[in-house]
């Protein structure tokens, strides 16, 4: 069973071109000093650089100058990085395995390294400049989460997102942002893993899992090249794509692939000149895509809502309040872990039954256009290939031509789609094994969720065997329903320390030599040299004179 969650931080037939208005432009937003963005851009992410305003320049000449000398005293005062402490196992490559090289991942590397953990490898099958999503598959205009949210600093302002972007651009600029823009947080981002020497291996792709006692093999590929790799622990940083995928509907997957797309891929925007475009769905990636669409010159798109209304944040007042929920709160995120399984289970429906909030900009973004039109409380039926590869299908009674579809239908949790945990995933624990809800709650995409430990690990299904699991920690988008967040965005980098703190200990523990404390507390105690202080030692007839 599958289950559809919305990404946060997803009329007439002949539809003729319309005249778009200009973007909306509430703010400039600086894209980032190039000086200090770590390798080029390719030709992906020069496409995603021109979809936001216009960048904002840096207050002065000096002000890449002064944020590498702030830099070098800030890591100054926090000193080196502790040494490797963990002890070296004979046939073991790798302590930590990271998958996935975006702000997770870099995120967790970091602190591992603050802790003195050594030996840990992070993977990414993109190329370098193109892992994670902001500068590839995301289209917003700022982030969904507010500017002040913790994120990877671990606790130093100095390498901060505000620190950094004050620097370069004064505190004015920052106090005048809404949120943080997109290609910003992306150039931050690219700064972060410049300035604490986070190194990816890009180009790498996990093959498959292969639990060899309570060690990890890791099939993977490179250059078309697969070699295998040990590891003690791993860590899933691989984002909301890493727990299942898209989320397609069937009649949407039917299609001819050049006859849609969905909004966590590439989209052919460059060709949506005068087109009609049909999107599914009405969340935040889906107003997102309408938006590019129709900047990129699309005469009708069409947004499809099952729901009878838009779910949005900002803009007018709701007509009263939302009465408050145990779900944690903005400052103690990390709480919401220790909620009952009942509270967490109801918190789950709450999401399904409430699409997550459009910010108000990106509903203002696509409403701005006349060629855009949403159709409430319906749903694309009747769907068939017509000529010149168009789709029709009926939406509210009518029928409609599309030139284009696209699904911004969210991604599912299904770990049986991930192929790397095709020999693993029938022994994790799913909440279904682990939690039994009233008949009026029960819900199968829920039940699918793997039911995670406190450190985000994988627990075995049953008592027998697969303790190799508790090895591999899950800080992907499958984590939801245990941590009550979306894992992997921003807001879950609260909930890092929590998995670094267990890889630690679970690392020290297991060097812990009993054998050879035993004989160091058995073994005679050597008498140091008085030599440094025997003229001092006071003796009988001294102390007698």
């Amino acid at each position: 069973m599958t289950k559809r969650i919305q990404q946060n931080d997803a009329p007439g037939q002949d539809g003729a071109q319309l005249e778009a208005p200009s973007r909306i432009d509430r703010r400039g937003f600086f894209r980032g000093a190039a000086a200090l963005t770590v390798g080029g851009l390719g030709a992906t992410a020069a496409l995603a650089q021109t979809e936001a305003p216009t960048a904002l320049a840096p207050a002065n000449a000096d002000a890449a100058q002064q944020l590498e000398r702030q830099t070098a005293n800030a890591q100054r005062w926090i000193g080196r990085d502790p040494a490797d402490w963990v002890r070296a196992r004979t046939g073991v490559d790798h302590n930590v395995v990271i998958v996935g090289g975006g702000q997770s991942g870099l995120s967790i590397a970091y602190q591992l390294r603050r802790k003195g953990v050594g030996r840990v490898e992070v993977i990414d099958r993109a190329a370098p400049g193109q892992a994670g999503i902001w500068r590839t598959i995301a289209r917003m205009h700022q982030l969904r989460t507010p500017k002040t949210m913790a994120g990877p600093e671990l606790g130093n302002p100095a390498l901060s997102f505000r620190g950094w972007y004050e620097t370069l651009h004064g505190a004015a600029a920052f106090d005048a942002l809404d949120r943080i823009p997109r290609l910003a947080w992306a150039d931050y981002l690219d700064w972060f893993q410049q300035v604490t020497g986070t190194t990816v291996r890009y180009g790498t792709r996990l093959v498959e899992i292969e639990p060899q006692g309570d060690l990890l093999r890791l099939h993977l590929e490179a250059d078309g090249v697969r070699r295998v790799e040990t590891t003690r622990k791993l860590v899933l940083a691989n984002g909301y794509a890493g727990a299942g995928g898209p989320s397609v509907p069937d009649f949407i997957r039917a299609l001819p692939a050049s006859a849609w797309s969905h909004s966590t891929g590439t989209i052919p925007f460059e060709t949506m000149a005068g087109n009609v475009v049909g999107v599914i769905g009405a969340g935040s990636n889906a107003f997102d895509v309408a938006a590019v669409a129709l900047e990129s010159g699309a005469g009708e798109v069409h947004l499809i809502n099952r729901r009878p209304y838009i779910e949005y944040q900002g803009g007018p007042p709701p007509p009263q309040p939302a009465p408050p929920l145990d779900r944690g709160y903005g400052n103690m995120l990390e709480l919401s872990y220790e909620l009952p399984d009942v509270v967490r289970w109801r918190n789950f429906l709450l999401g399904e039954r409430r699409v997550a909030s459009v910010p108000f900009d990106s509903l203002e973004r696509a409403v701005a256009f006349k060629g855009f039109h949403i159709h409430l409380n319906s749903s694309l039926s009747d769907v068939a290939l017509a000529g010149n590869g168009q789709v029709t299908g009926r939406v509210g009674g009518k029928r409609f031509r599309f030139d284009h579809l696209i699904a911004g239908t969210g991604y599912r949790i299904d770990l049986a789609a991930q192929p790397e945990l095709a020999r693993i995933h029938e022994h994790v624990a799913l909440w279904r094994d682990r939690y039994r809800p009233s008949a009026a709650e029960e819900n199968a995409a829920g039940a699918a969720h793997p039911y995670l430990g406190p450190a985000f690990e994988f627990l075995p299904r049953t008592d027998n065997g697969a303790e190799f699991l508790r090895n591999i920690h899950c800080f992907n988008l499958a984590g939801a329903l245990s941590f009550g967040i979306p894992v992997g965005d921003v807001p879950s980098v609260v909930d890092q320390p929590r998995l670094t703190s267990a890889i630690a200990r679970d690392l020290y523990v297991e060097g812990v030599d009993i054998a050879a404390h035993e004989r160091f507390i058995n073994a005679p105690l050597a008498v140091p040299s008085s030599a440094p202080y025997e003229k001092a030692v006071a003796t009988g007839k001294r102390d007698a004179a």
